[in-house]
């Protein structure tokens, strides 16, 4: 049995020290945290995690990946964390499976470039960016007029002034008020993780965070973009390419952050939730709405992060990189291309459903949706996890909820303690069972539509 253990590691490359590895050593803890850090569930798994050596094997020699071999690979085990970030790029579109190395060196130097003029026009307002620090107190007033900031030099106070003639419109105005916050949830991000000890690896996330609520006029900056982008600026070690990775991200999850007086960009999720659970499990639905929590508010961190805060580090990396390659459309990468920076539009799903060959190249979940018709349903499988999440918790949610505190409370108590893989797979059956109860009522209705019309026929 030993032996036969090694010769498999040996076969997949000597990237795992054994059939099963510990991988917490890839993303070290502070010492002073381990001791309330959450337990990694997840393992990479020779035979089932995509190692280096099978990431490797899936490239043609001129450079086109087989997209498909690599999406049954990781939705079996993940991804190992040597070849995390180059992975996630295709995953999130950065990438066309189709293209050749040397295509892919052509898009990737052009958007490096791309970002250094954007990170260069935001320097020009506030020379701060860039400079290997962040900020977190405010540097404007609300007129736009300068705040001496002692963490910034009167030279950069003075180059900061003349660079719009001493004057800023209305959205350059927002955007520097804005910053300080990016700069105080910075310090506040994955600060257990030895990887933000760095003044740099900080002021690196602090830059693309400012760089990208520049360019988004619309929404901006939101809190919890420090959680999405976190990951790309540990496993990517160039800042472009970091940006460029954080930005499809938030081309999924970009309507979740836009937030008015009277709505919520994430209320259309958590609405969506609400039915599934009024489907599934009724009595649990009935229950939270005796409590006031019919709107599932409760859940909007969940969703608004992708469950970055209920899983561990590695299990919420395990779990994203799962999520994306089931919900994988092979027209990702030339809609993003093709549309304006930030849109999430996705195109060609007729031309998918036509091409047998493009549609084995969408993941499992996506697979579904483009052969029934569905219009753009990514995320949709983060709903279906809330809803295993709250699943977990039914029993104790009906016995001990009698408010939304104690929803809240209960909750709160599973952070850190989930198993990814289980939540993944109780998602994926409540799915099943709600397309079979949605199924059902939907025969009713129409059985009910008929009988009324005979009725009145008669």
């Amino acid at each position: 049995m030993g032996n036969s253990m090694f010769v498999m590691c040996k076969k997949d490359g000597m990237f795992f020290s054994s059939a099963v590895e510990e991988l917490d050593a890839y993303y070290p803890i502070r010492p002073e945290c381990q001791a309330d850090a959450p337990r990694t569930r997840f393992k990479a798994r020779v035979g089932k995690t995509l190692s280096p050596r099978r990431w490797n094997a899936a490239f043609s020699q001129e450079g086109h990946l087989d997209i498909a071999g690599v999406l049954r690979r990781i939705q079996r085990g993940g991804i190992h964390p040597l070849i995390k970030g180059e992975v996630w790029e295709f995953l999130l579109g950065c990438f066309d499976p189709n293209s050749t190395l040397d295509d892919r060196n052509v898009v990737r130097q052009r958007r490096r470039e791309q970002y250094a003029a954007w990170k260069s026009e935001c320097q020009q307002l506030v020379p701060v960016i860039g400079s290997g620090n962040l900020i977190t107190m405010p540097i404007v007033n609300e007129d736009g007029h300068l705040i001496q900031d002692p963490s910034v030099s009167s030279n950069d106070q003075d180059h900061a002034s003349q660079s719009n003639g001493g004057s800023s419109d209305q959205s350059t105005i927002q955007w520097k008020l804005g910053l300080p916050q990016i700069g105080l949830d910075v310090v506040r991000t994955d600060r257990a993780l030895v990887f933000y000890e760095s003044e740099a690896n900080r002021a690196k996330l602090w830059d693309i965070l400012a760089v990208y609520s520049w360019l988004d006029k619309d929404i901006g900056y939101v809190q919890g973009m420090n959680d999405i982008c976190s990951p790309m600026v540990i496993l990517l070690d160039d800042e472009a390419d970091a940006f460029w990775c954080f930005e499809r991200a938030m081309r999924r999850m970009r309507e979740n952050f836009r937030c008015t007086t009277t709505s919520m960009g994430v209320q259309s999720q958590l609405s969506t939730l609400g039915q599934i659970i009024k489907a599934i499990d009724p009595k649990l639905h009935q229950h939270l709405e005796e409590l006031d929590g019919g709107e599932y508010l409760f859940a909007i961190r969940m969703l608004m992060v992708l469950f970055r805060r209920e899983f561990s580090f590695i299990d919420g990396l395990y779990l994203w990189e799962v999520l994306w390659a089931m919900e994988y459309n092979p027209s990702i990468y030339s809609s993003y291309e093709t549309s304006d920076l930030l849109s999430s539009q996705l195109q060609h799903s007729e031309e998918i459903k036509a091409d047998n060959k493009l549609l084995k190249q969408c993941g499992k979940f996506e697979k579904k949706n483009v052969k029934t018709g569905s219009t753009d349903q990514r995320g949709a499988l983060a709903i279906f996890l809330a809803a295993s999440v709250l699943e977990t918790k039914n029993k104790q949610l009906l016995k001990e909820a009698q408010g939304l505190d104690d929803v809240a409370q209960i909750l709160g108590d599973i952070t850190g303690n989930l198993d990814a893989k289980k939540s993944l797979n109780a998602a994926l059956k409540i799915h099943k069972k709600y397309l079979r109860k949605a199924s059902y009522i939907l025969c009713e209705e129409i059985l009910v539509s008929v009988v009324a019309a005979w009725q009145q026929v008669n």
